[in-house]
């Protein structure tokens, strides 16, 4: 028997895909998580087999839990479900060591087999995520990307300045150069632009 954990921040889509994958004779859910806290403490101490994790939850991501399972050499294996392809995700889940990287939108009968076949050893990934995963090259240098973070973080031209000790003058034109090299118009599209595409 297969135990698996599923970790999904939406309780329907959670409960849907328990119940779904519970019909299947040699896979069991043993337990369910709505955000990374709550699906590290469930794999620590009920060890499945697999779990079922999205990106996108509170208080840990999927891929900052795989990454802190991965640092404790956890033996339960990752299926990342997603519904869409973020550049530098499917790079960082490689790195975190995930068995597998798939759309959430998958039929039940090949989310069961795409469990079989990572239990069997093999890696299981859509194609669709990969190539929509591609990374574009980052136009913004290391300073540029340190500071649009900061300003990502709600800080303000001053507060960067002061924190990285450069003057006013200085930070103001490293954002004027970072919204004309992202073709944006405010630092909020900027900080949105550069974190779809993965440069931050």
């Amino acid at each position: 028997m297969i135990t698996i954990v599923i970790a999904e921040d939406q309780r329907l889509l959670r409960g849907a895909m328990a119940s779904l994958l519970d019909l299947e004779d040699d896979i069991e859910v043993v337990g369910e998580a709505c955000d990374g806290a709550e699906a590290l403490a469930l794999i620590d101490r009920l060890q499945p087999d697999v779990c079922l994790m999205d990106i996108e939850m509170p208080f840990k991501s999927g891929l900052e839990v795989a990454e802190i399972l991965r640092s404790k050499g956890c033996p339960t294996r990752i299926i990342i479900l997603t519904t869409f392809a973020r550049p530098g995700y499917f790079e960082r889940g490689v790195k975190a060591g995930i068995q597998g990287y798939l759309l959430k939108d998958e039929p039940v009968d090949k989310l069961a087999e795409s469990i079989r076949r990572v239990m069997a050893g093999h890696r299981e990934v859509s194609p669709e995520l990969v190539f929509g995963s591609l990374r574009e090259e980052n136009p913004l240098t290391a300073r540029e990307r340190e500071i649009l973070k900061l300003a990502g973080e709600g800080q303000t031209a001053a507060e960067i300045a002061f924190s990285l000790h450069l003057s006013y003058g200085t930070v103001r034109n490293y954002i004027s150069e970072i919204l004309n090299k992202l073709e944006v118009k405010s630092r909020i599209e900027a900080v949105r632009l550069a974190e779809e595409k993965g440069w931050i």
